[in-house]
C-alpha cells in the first residue's frame, strides 16, 4: 500500500498566508531566494499555482522542503493559451524545489508575481482539507487487464481524484517524465476547483518530485 493525502476540499484563507504550509493561490512563501520561472515563449512570469510541503511526500528526504508549482497562464480577460503547457520540456510549466533544488529553465528573483484568480478576476488563496488514505501499489497494463471489471474499477476508484502523493492515474498512457525516479507530488483535475486554471478542455495536472527532493517536473494530460 502507498500513503496519499486526498484533497477533500479547499478553504479560502481570508488573508495572505506567510508560512510554508501547503496552499493554492496567493503568493509563494519562498524558503530561499525568489526563483520565479519565466515562460520560454512569452518571456513573462509564469502563474503561481501553489506550494506543497514535501515531508508527507518524500519523508526524511523532503523534511523542511517545499515545491512551488507554476504554469504559463493568461491574465483574467486575456485571450491566449499556450499548448506547450502540457509538456514537461515545453518551457511553459515549472516545479521549483527549495531549499537546495535546481531548475533548468530561466528564473527571475521576483518575490511576487501573478497568482490564481476566480471567475471575476479576484485574487484567491486556499488551504486544503486533507485526508490520509492508503492506495494500492502500481500495476502494469497486463496486471490491470487480468483483473475482473469490478476489481479494475475498484483500483481506478482508489487512485482517482485530487491528491498529494500516491500513485498517478494516467488516462493517456504512461506519462512519467524522463530523468526519474519520481514521486507523484500532485494530481489535480483543474476543471473542478474553486479557482480558474485553464490547462485545456478536460485536463488533469500531474506534478512530480525527484526521490532525493532536488527537482520537479509537471505534465498535463487532456482529453
Amino acid at each position: 500500500m502507498v500513503r496519499t493525502l486526498r484533497i477533500e476540499g479547499f478553504s479560502a484563507t481570508g488573508q495572505p498566508l506567510s508560512t510554508s504550509t501547503t496552499k493554492f493561490g496567493g503568493q509563494p512563501v519562498w524558503l530561499a531566494g525568489p526563483q520565479w520561472p519565466i515562460s520560454a515563449a512569452w518571456d513573462r512570469p509564469m502563474r503561481f499555482v501553489g506550494q506543497i510541503e514535501l515531508g508527507p511526500v518524500l519523508g526524511a528526504a523532503g523534511h523542511g522542503k517545499v515545491a512551488y508549482v507554476f504554469v504559463t497562464h493568461a491574465d483574467h480577460g486575456e485571450d491566449f493559451f499556450d499548448p506547450d503547457i502540457i509538456d514537461p520540456d515545453g518551457g511553459e510549466n515549472a516545479v521549483i524545489v527549495q531549499p537546495g533544488g535546481d531548475h533548468a529553465g530561466p528564473v527571475r528573483p521576483l518575490a511576487t508575481g501573478p497568482g490564481l484568480y476566480d471567475a471575476d478576476g479576484s485574487e484567491v488563496e486556499f488551504t486544503v482539507d486533507l485526508r490520509l488514505a492508503d492506495e494500492p501499489g502500481s500495476m502494469t497494463d497486463e496486471e490491470l487487464a487480468a483483473l475482473s471489471c469490478a476489481d479494475r474499477d475498484r483500483y481506478v476508484e482508489l487512485i482517482d481524484g485530487d491528491k498529494i502523493g500516491g500513485k498517478p492515474l494516467f488516462f493517456q498512457g504512461d506519462a512519467w517524465p524522463d530523468g526519474g525516479p519520481w514521486r507523484l507530488l500532485l494530481q489535480l483535475d483543474s476543471n473542478w476547483v474553486p479557482f480558474h486554471l485553464n490547462l485545456g478542455a478536460s485536463p488533469r495536472l500531474f506534478a512530480f518530485v525527484s526521490e532525493d527532493g532536488a527537482h520537479g517536473r509537471l505534465v498535463v494530460q487532456d482529453s
